[in-house]
């Protein structure tokens, strides 16, 4: 099931999946080298890629103190707090992704699925298999983890309305439902003229959140001592269960920490770490301490240090901009859904989906609507559901911890297999990592019965649909290999048997071997052969992108019969008539008027007494093969050269 086939069949595709990686963010930006496109690079990194991580101030601090394990606001939970919140960006984001994880390029991209594709073949199959697992589970919570993010965050940004006047609360659900039912309507427009916009944004909001904290801590500059470890170590020795429960909230001040290592093929390692070591970071520990320095002056204020720093008349205007931060959050994260979507299709997890692509220039800016749709209704549930940011904080969290966790073991494999450091600093690498997840893990697991239940149950029924999908493409190709006809026992049979006539037709093959369905059908009832008859089958690597001149492999058979493999990575966009263009200087004519497209497509008979997968996962696939789009509209095929011949099959 979790081989890694390469090959797609014109009715369904091919394995491993992806990360989360912002549409938001133009391909123009991805001139690294560039010593003036730097700063560009940055301020593109702040608005996209620190939009999650950015927000976490709104609610984190809030959450740790008066959330499902309230704490007493006094010095020694401040100070613990705040000590757990700095070694934990710390020891997460600057070590684990800053430092190690962006250093683990797949030709420049990065996420969980790069990063599989980066470790795979370097693994014998019984890991590989293994590895495939942890890459589809982290696609499936990420989708949990994208439906969340914008619940909690403008749900918790329109929540400070009520701290301007307290009769507002009424109108809090409906105004953050306006603004994400806005959100998704115009995501079919493309980000590209919103993303311009993100950058200078969200360096205002940063600028506002060191502001913020600067005047806090100037009236309690004793607050400064947080750094010191030992506030941690006493916050535990003073009652062990309670600052244990309480990680459970602080992780929430790390939520987003996967984006960094996500959108490094948008933005570089460089641009994205420079930004966090010498903006981000900074400007996040001065709020949160400025929070901490409020709240040893007032304990009062829990009920919302963030907008109880700001002096009454800033707090209209920094809702705004909170606002704003949040709906660029979101953005980051809906983005990211559409580009694991389109990786997991073009790696075999899904069926095709319609895409649009909303930009000439960028080819990494796409719209799903499906995804969008679904995402969206997924969000309204939570946010009407659960109603308070409070109540959602219950539930988030456990979703992205659980992909940091698949984050270590991969790096793990990383480290022993691909690198090969030194095992003893490996060892204490990876340990460090994993007493971290592990620590984090264990207490978001007390969140399950507070609503953490609602994001794995979401992630489980996608894990369902991946493997689903991914198991019935295997069993599907089984049984057309087992009734293919071996080519070149029919090329010597047939090619001179049958009426030949003028054109080309190209007939779309799963795999490498055999005789096509479409054209055995095709031969059957037409029986007659094109001239030129090109079999096609779209091969998708473990690589992002395949480069133009490493595109076409091509063989010919012989009789006018030519095997042509197109060769894609996960993040290219497959358009088979632009790349068969190069056939012409070898001679094959591809005029566009005498040339046809042939795709076999399968009605699926789930069948119990056929060996193949459990009756319910049949029916499953069969349904989801129903429903997925036409391969003509995801292949850029001509509709009015195309022909599409059906058949039955019990699987």
């Amino acid at each position: 099931i979790f081989s890694a086939p390469t090959t797609h069949n014109e009715g369904v595709k091919n394995p491993p999946p992806p990360p989360p990686a912002s549409n938001a963010a133009s391909s123009a930006l991805a001139h690294h080298n560039s010593k003036d496109a730097f700063p560009v690079l940055m301020l593109g990194a702040i608005g996209v890629v620190f939009g999650d991580i950015g927000t976490s101030p709104l609610y984190a601090m809030k959450e740790s103190f008066i959330g499902p394990h309230p704490l007493a606001v006094d010095p020694l939970h401040i100070f613990g707090v705040l000590s757990l919140v700095f070694w934990s960006l710390m020891l997460i984001v600057t070590v684990k992704y800053v430092l190690v994880a962006m250093r683990a390029d797949n030709r420049g991209e990065g996420g969980s699925f790069a990063l599989l594709a980066l470790i795979s073949s370097h693994l014998d199959d019984r890991r590989r298999a293994l590895l495939m697992v942890l890459g589809v589970a982290a696609a499936a919570l990420f989708y949990g983890d994208a439906m969340l993010t914008p619940a909690i965050s403008v749900l918790s940004a329109v929540e400070g309305l009520t701290i301007v006047e307290a009769r507002l609360e009424p109108l809090v659900l409906p105004i953050a439902a306006l603004i994400l039912l806005g959100l998704f309507f115009i995501q079919s427009r493309g980000t590209a003229k919103v993303g311009a916009l993100f950058g200078p944004i969200v360096l205002v909001y940063f600028a506002a959140l060191a502001t913020l904290g600067v005047v806090n801590i100037a009236a309690r500059p004793e607050i400064l001592s947080i750094f010191n470890p030992l506030w941690a170590f006493e916050f535990f020795r003073h009652d062990s269960r309670l600052a244990f429960l309480a990680m459970g909230s602080v992780f929430l001040a790390v939520t987003g920490a996967e984006t960094l290592y996500a959108d490094m093929g948008h933005f570089g390692r460089k641009a994205i770490g420079v930004s966090w070591l010498a903006l981000v970071f900074p400007c996040l520990m001065l709020n949160y301490m400025g929070q901490g320095a409020l709240l040893l002056a007032n304990p009062e204020a829990v009920e919302n240090p963030f907008y109880l720093m700001a002096p009454e008349w800033a707090r209209v205007p920094l809702i705004v901009l909170a606002t704003c931060a949040t709906i660029i959050a979101s953005q980051a994260v809906i983005s990211g859904a559409f580009s694991v979507t389109h990786q997991a299709i073009q790696l075999g997890f899904l069926p095709r989906l319609k895409i649009l692509h909303t930009s000439e220039r960028a080819a990494g800016q796409i719209y799903i609507p499906a995804i969008n749709w679904g995402v969206l209704i997924m969000v309204l549930v939570f946010v009407l559901g659960f109603r308070e940011s409070t109540r959602l904080a219950s539930a988030y969290g456990i979703s992205v911890v659980g992909t940091m966790l698949i984050t270590t073991a991969m790096l793990a494999f990383l480290l022993f297999k691909v690198w090969r450091w030194n095992r003893w600093a490996a060892a204490a690498t990876i340990a460090l990592f994993s007493v971290v997840d592990i620590a984090f893990f264990l207490s978001n697991i007390a969140k399950i019965a507070d609503g953490g239940w609602v994001p794995l149950l979401v992630a489980g029924v996608i894990f369902t649909i991946l493997t689903t999908w991914a198991k019935g493409r295997g069993v599907l190709r089984q049984h057309l290999l087992a009734d293919a006809i071996p080519l070149e026992v029919f090329v010597k049979s047939t090619a001179t048997s049958a009426h030949r006539v003028k054109g080309t037709s190209v007939f779309l093959s799963a795999t490498k071997e055999g005789v096509p369905a479409a054209l055995l059908h095709n031969l059957k009832h037409n029986q007659v052969l094109h001239e030129n008859v090109i079999l096609l089958t779209v091969a998708v690597a473990e690589t992002p992108r395949v480069e133009a001149g490493e595109r076409m492999e091509m063989h010919a058979l012989g009789h006018g019969f030519t095997r042509v493999i197109l060769h894609y990575g996960f993040t290219d966009e497959i358009d088979i008539p632009r790349d068969l263009t190069s056939l012409s200087q070898n001679g094959i004519s591809l005029d566009p008027m005498r040339t046809s497209y042939f795709l076999g497509r399968q009605k699926l008979i789930a069948a119990k007494e056929v060996p193949g997968m459990a009756l319910w996962r049949e029916h499953l696939f069969a349904w989801l093969l129903k429903v997925s789009e036409s391969a003509m509209d995801y292949y850029r095929l001509p509709a009015n050269r195309v022909i599409e011949l059906g058949s039955q099959l019990r699987i």
